[in-house]
């Protein structure tokens, strides 16, 4: 039998591990990920619709029959959780130790953009198996379908299982260089891993096609945003779009990603106000897990956090 020795399997193991780092560095720097990038405009306009647009379309539906692709979800509590949603965008919750972070605030655009597309979806996928946004066709795996409400320890996602559908949905659809090691669910917790992981470019391409929107994205998954006056810049924003950031939350949170801990970003805030006071301080406020928050940083450490700012417009007809 071929054994090997200690100092050599130890030496096999890091070359794997920094070739793995290799081969994502690679990706990365080939995903068209650009510091500075915009797109062009498109002739048409972003589908909007109005909450009460949403709660008339599920009112409309006297029963639900349980549905013959997903098995472990009953119609009544995916009714349900998707009144919530509708109703109260701000609780949605990615759930302990997932790697949804960037699908709840996708969500969160989806709910405060097109709510009756985000209803009129959820109600297809239950009911046909499949369904289309805008432009996307989503075809969950019967992987997807078998795992969608059986997600158990994840705080208050264990019982929102039209969250746990949706979120999985988006992981099994979109891809990243992030989940070229992995890109079909294959057991219990690819959830906490790199299946559903999302890096920058792949968040702004879902706002994109998912919502019609038109995305100036400033930062990388690597580099900060080369603008001098972040704070500005940022602020000058907030007012004509929703504005998502790109944290590396470390600083802010102790939260377990226990795959790739490089000291990169790992999690999206969508802003909701930012002003900066005489002292230079600055004040943000943002929804981050399920809630609203408030910090009070310096100009340097909000440098320091920012790996990348979205900011997301409608696009209008003739804009």
């Amino acid at each position: 039998m071929l054994t090997f020795s200690a100092p050599i399997l130890m030496k096999f193991v890091i070359r794997r591990k920094y070739l793995s780092f290799g081969i994502l560095l690679m990706l990365f720097c080939t995903s068209g990920v650009a510091v500075y990038s915009q797109q062009t405009w498109i002739k048409d306009t972003t589908q909007t619709s109005t909450p009460a647009d949403a709660m008339a379309f599920i009112n409309k539906i006297d029963s639900l029959p349980q549905s013959a692709y997903w098995s472990n979800i009953p119609p009544a509590m995916l009714l349900n959780n998707i009144r919530q949603n509708i109703n109260h965008p701000l609780r949605l919750y990615e759930g302990i130790s997932t790697n949804f972070c960037a699908y709840a605030a996708l969500s969160y655009l989806v709910l405060h953009t097109n709510p009756l597309g985000y209803a009129q979806l959820m109600v297809g996928l239950y009911t046909n198996g499949q369904a289309k946004m805008e432009g996307v066709s989503f075809k969950p795996s019967e992987k997807i379908r078998q795992v969608a409400g059986t997600l158990r320890f994840k705080g208050a996602l264990d019982i929102r299982p039209a969250d746990q559908l949706w979120f999985l949905c988006l992981a099994d659809h979109f891809k990243g260089y992030l989940n070229f090691f992995s890109r079909r669910y294959n057991k219990e917790g690819d959830e906490d891993r790199l299946w559903a992981s999302v890096n920058y470019a792949k968040f702004n391409r879902m706002a994109e096609q998912l919502l019609n929107l038109r995305v100036e994205a400033a930062g990388s998954d690597l580099i900060r945003p080369w603008i001098s006056d972040l704070y500005s810049y940022i602020h000058s924003r907030i007012g004509t779009g929703i504005v998502v950031l790109y944290l590396n939350n470390t600083f802010l949170y102790k939260k377990s990603h226990t795959t790739l801990k490089l000291g990169v970003p790992t999690h999206y805030v969508v802003l909701e106000k930012i002003e900066q006071d005489e002292d230079g301080l600055i004040t943000v406020v943002y929804w981050d897990y399920g809630a609203r928050s408030l910090r009070q940083v310096t100009p340097a450490f909000l440098k320091k956090i920012v790996f990348g700012v979205s900011h997301c417009i409608q696009k209008k007809q003739h804009g």
